[in-house]
């Protein structure tokens, strides 16, 4: 599927579509440059799955755990500024990706040998004054 995102208001639909097209699925690999838009739509699919605390990217904290209004844990994932897979290791990557919970991850070219065999990609690419989204 392909969006083509002019506003929020598309944003926020292509987030809801996201949810329900895939709400079986936990693991969300995200693929874009730097800037193109990455932790913006992942605050919107955070929006539309009920998250009720605040979101914002982990960059610096590389995990960042979210809670929706049903209790249910989200987490949200950096690896920009990892070296090595090795380091994924000592935050306990495992642990997340395989809880069960949903997992959104950016750079995750950052650690190709530990993305699980099962995930959604997500392609956030910018052309002109629009954002566009791929999924598969």
């Amino acid at each position: 599927m392909e969006f083509r995102i002019k506003d929020e208001e598309e944003l926020k639909q292509a987030a809801e579509y996201i949810i329900q097209q895939y709400s079986s699925d936990y693991i969300f690999i995200f693929k874009g440059s730097m800037g193109a838009g990455k932790t913006t739509f992942i605050k919107q699919i955070c929006r539309a799955l009920g998250v009720v605390s605040e979101t914002s990217s982990p960059t610096f904290s590389l995990i960042n755990e979210y809670e929706t209004s049903s209790g249910e844990v989200v987490y949200h994932f950096d690896f920009y500024r990892l070296e090595s897979e090795e380091e994924a290791y000592d935050y306990g990557y495992e642990e997340y990706f395989y809880s069960g919970n949903k997992c959104f991850i950016e750079w995750p070219e950052k650690i190709p040998g530990l993305i699980p065999d099962k995930f959604i990609t997500i392609e956030i690419e910018v052309d002109g004054n629009e954002r566009v989204i791929r999924t598969g």
